[in-house]
């Protein structure tokens, strides 16, 4: 029988993502983590993909080390920028995060939607968890995408969608975020780069690395 292997991929990042949204001991959380295979085949390039794993590090430790053990905060970093989510107790550590963040090498932005509520509930953190995990195998399904292109976040039905990506694929994206019938989705947020279709054809042309090529 032969696998796909993109689905393959894809559900273990969203059990990944929901075992540790069940994780009471982790309140900061690292957005995305370096696969292999998978770094070839990414629209960032090989460096740029280490300094997005290297700034979610940096910041995560240090909002683990600024911030009070009530927030909590995800950081997922795509091409540079910086997203925050998650909920704080107030202004000031929504503020206090946010410079950090923008204090980190490399960072090139920071888009800050992070709450000022009490955190989030683990039935609500497992509940994200399933939609970014269905929403993913919607991008799979979909025959005029390529799914490895974007990042999907949820945070309390909010969906968040990243990638350097042309304005027809962010269309395309956001109309499967919000109305492929994923249930729970309260609102879609575009954290798009845009290209366009001359770039992403130059990209598309570039050859897998032989480790990048995929093995049925």
């Amino acid at each position: 029988m032969k696998l796909n292997l993109k689905r393959l991929m894809l559900s273990g990042l969203a059990a990944s993502a929901l075992l540790g949204s069940l994780s009471a001991c982790a309140p900061l959380v690292v957005g995305s983590a370096l696969m292999s295979g998978l770094v070839a085949i990414d629209r960032r390039t090989t460096g740029t993909q280490i300094e997005d794993e290297g700034i979610e590090l940096r910041t995560a430790q240090g909002l683990r080390q600024n911030l009070s053990d009530a927030a909590h905060v995800n950081v997922t970093s795509y091409n540079r920028k910086v997203l925050l989510t998650g909920e704080v107790s107030s202004a000031a550590e929504k503020e206090r995060a946010e410079r950090l963040a923008k204090s980190q090498e490399n960072v090139s932005a920071v888009v800050n939607d992070l709450a000022i509520e009490p955190a989030s509930s683990l039935t609500q953190r497992s509940k994200d968890a399933i939609t970014t995990g269905q929403i993913k195998a919607l991008m799979v399904d979909a025959k005029d995408l390529q799914s490895y292109a974007f990042k999907v976040i949820t945070e309390r039905g909010i969906v968040y969608l990243m990638g350097r990506v042309t304005p027809r694929e962010a269309q395309r994206a956001t109309e499967i975020a919000s109305s492929g019938g994923v249930s729970g989705v309260v609102k879609v947020v575009r954290v798009f780069d845009t290209i366009t279709e001359e770039e992403l054809k130059r990209i598309s042309a570039q050859p897998l690395s032989p480790q990048a090529q995929p093995k049925i």
